[in-house]
């Protein structure tokens, strides 16, 4: 008889199966088959700030990530992963800035006529570091900011006076050095004032990395806003050329007919301007007898007319009956 499994037993399998599931779902790039593409390694001098996740480039185009920066003795090695993309046997590596900020990543510059095989190495040869303005600039601070500079000055006399009996050549030398010394002693509170700057300014630029995050995002939005109205003046501009051919050819096959229609409507234009003309001409020759006749006639905004001769003559002049002239059949 087959013995069947409790709800419990069940019910901790698909626990355990969601969790794994869970969990390789943040490792996805990391499976073989599943992966984001193959995995290289290169060799830098120094690793000039690059970090995991940062960017992996080809001709400024994203095509993967850097996965690993580990120090493999006088050398750093540099592991990235690659997708959808060309790299060959002769591919060259440098470690690029991105932003202002000090922001960096990695550009391949594929080149060879072999694909290279992610077992092999890109040598040092084939690799290029930055010079981080940002880090020589700390250094140079705290170097300064190391220095005595009053004791150097010192130093600088003390060895001028013990070489004061030396030729004269060797204490023009050190007479220089002290002059030198001496520069760099007095202008040691201006240096320490530029680098407090210095680190003032570089502090507020990291503080706005996001706003100059943002800043470049926008300006993505509004390249990409241009561009749609720029294809869309493009098809304006298309459409409207075709409907200046199709209008060319339809005047074009109708031009025989088009031209005497054209003629008649020109001549019926020029009789409505000549007829315009007339009553125009009416109007203003009306206009003076019309004042002279009000003048005249006139008794106010309007004309007295007398109507005469309205009855017969037959009529009496006084009211009363009279026989008539004639009748016609009895009446």
């Amino acid at each position: 008889m087959k013995q069947r499994r409790s709800p419990a037993t069940i019910g901790a399998l698909g626990i355990v199966v969601v969790l794994l599931a869970t969990v390789s779902a943040f490792f996805l790039d990391d499976l073989p088959l599943i992966g984001a593409g193959a995995t290289y390694r290169a060799q830098f001098t120094e690793a000039a700030g690059l970090k995991p996740s940062n960017e992996v480039r080809i001709a400024g185009v994203k095509v993967g990530k850097v996965t690993a920066v580990e120090l493999d003795g006088d050398k750093v090695e540099v592991a990235f992963k690659v997708k959808d993309a060309w790299v060959g046997d002769q591919t060259t590596a440098s470690i690029q800035i991105k932003t202002v900020l000090g922001q960096k990543y990695l550009a391949l510059d594929p080149r060879g006529s072999d694909t290279l095989d992610p077992r092999d190495t890109i040598p040092l040869e084939r690799t290029t570091s930055p010079y981080d303005v940002l880090d020589a600039f700390g250094d140079a601070t705290t170097t300064l900011d190391a220095i005595d500079t009053t004791q150097l000055a010192q130093a600088m006399e003390t060895l001028s006076d013990a070489f004061s009996g030396t030729p004269a050549d060797i204490r023009a030398s050190l007479d220089g050095v002290t002059r030198l010394s001496k520069t760099i002693g007095s202008r040691d509170d201006e240096l320490r004032k530029l680098f407090a700057a210095t680190a003032d300014t570089s502090k507020v630029l990291a503080d706005r990395n996001a706003e100059f995050t943002k800043l470049i995002g926008s300006a993505g939005l509004l390249l990409s806003e241009l561009n749609s109205r720029q294809q869309a003046i493009s098809q304006l501009l298309t459409g409207t050329q075709r409907l200046s051919q199709q209008l060319t050819g339809l005047v074009k096959e109708n031009e025989e007919q088009i031209g005497p229609a054209l003629e008649q409507l020109r001549g019926v234009v020029q009789i409505l301007q000549d007829n315009n003309d007339n009553l125009d001409k009416a109007i203003k020759l009306y206009a003076p007898f019309t004042r002279l006749y009000a003048n005249i006639v006139g008794n106010g905004r309007w004309f007295d007319q007398v109507v005469v001769n309205l009855t017969p003559p037959a009529l009496p002049l006084i009211p009363g009956y009279r026989d008539p002239v004639r009748t016609i059949g009895g009446n």
